[in-house]
Formats: C-alpha cells, structure tokens, sequence
C-alpha cells in the first residue's frame, strides 16, 4: 500500500509547452483609394482661401511671418491632398495583423475598431498604441461585414469618443460649402 500511496502523492515534473507556429493566413482582403478623397468646388477653395487670409493677418500681426507661412504651407499641402487622386491600393487582414500596400501592422499595436462614413466612403477605424492613435481604411460597403467579422476575432468593436479637436474641426468642416 505504501508504494502506491507514494505514487499518488508522486509530484509529477510539468511537461515542456509547445508553441507552434501557424502559418499566416488571409482573412479578407479588398482594394480601395489610400485615404478618403472628394473633388471640392472652386466656391470651397475661396471660402478657405478667404478664411485662412483672416487668421494668417491675425497670425502676422501677433508672431510675425513664421506661423503665416505654416499656414501657407498647410492651405498648399490641403489643396494638393484634395485635387491629386489617391492610389488604390490593397488592404489585408490576416492572422496576424492588418496590411496596407504591403506594410503590416501587427495585433499587439492596435486596440478597438469602428465604423464611420466620411463623404461617401464608408472608413474603417482601428486604434493603434503607437503615433497618430489611429490607423483609417477605405472600405467597400460590401465588405462590411465580413471586414467585422474578421476583426471581432481579435479586437473589440467600440467607437471613442470625440476628443475637443475633433469636434472643433467637425464644427468648422460643417461651416465650409460642398462638406454640409
């Protein structure tokens, strides 16, 4: 009795774990421009031209010439984003993480994931732990779902609020012709 209360009371060693490697493998894939994109109107452009004129007097006459020329700068860098067509490129979600034109960005950077619709495109949202905070995917409203299927898998489905810049920016894109 004695040797088998022994092997009962035996404290048996853990066995080693084995981690396999499961090979890549894609989820849903699509392609779509590279950002969002709407031809604007020649009344947009001197709506913004006329505004941004206003706030770069005011600039000039509190700073001087160095945040006016940011200001010419950035009213250049929106005009050229708004009249140059983006590429299409091909967006992936895999096992592994998500690629956009070949750049992957894996699971342990990104958090939550939303759906919104600027313009006429449909955007899909994904927060990610590195700079800017976000990452935003042109999608087909056709692959919607299949889009949030695959990432509810892996990350949770929970939009965030608006942070103050946000909303100040929404505010002032409502005010502007052709974005009502």
């Amino acid at each position: 009795m004695d040797s088998a209360q022994n092997k009962e009371t035996e404290v048996k060693e853990p066995e080693p774990v084995v981690v396999r490697r499961e090979p890549e493998r894609e989820l849903v894939s699509w392609s779509a421009f590279a950002r969002p994109f709407k031809r604007r109107t020649r009344q947009f452009y001197v709506t913004a031209i006329a505004i941004a004129s206003v706030v770069g007097l005011i600039l000039f006459l509190a700073e001087g010439i160095m945040p006016v020329v940011l200001l010419v700068a950035l009213i250049f860098l929106f005009y050229v984003m708004n009249t140059v067509e983006p590429q299409i490129v091909d967006y992936k979600i895999t096992t592994r993480g998500i690629s956009m034109a070949g750049k992957k960005v894996d699971w342990n950077y990104l958090g939550r994931f939303w759906f919104t619709k600027r313009n006429s495109d449909e955007i899909l949202t994904v927060e990610t732990s590195n700079f800017p905070g976000r990452m935003e995917f042109v999608i087909k409203e056709e692959n919607k779902e299949e889009i949030k299927k695959a990432l509810s898998s892996y990350l949770p489905e929970e939009e965030i609020p608006l942070s103050a810049l946000d909303k100040a920016a929404a505010w002032v894109s409502k005010k502007l012709p052709d974005n009502g």
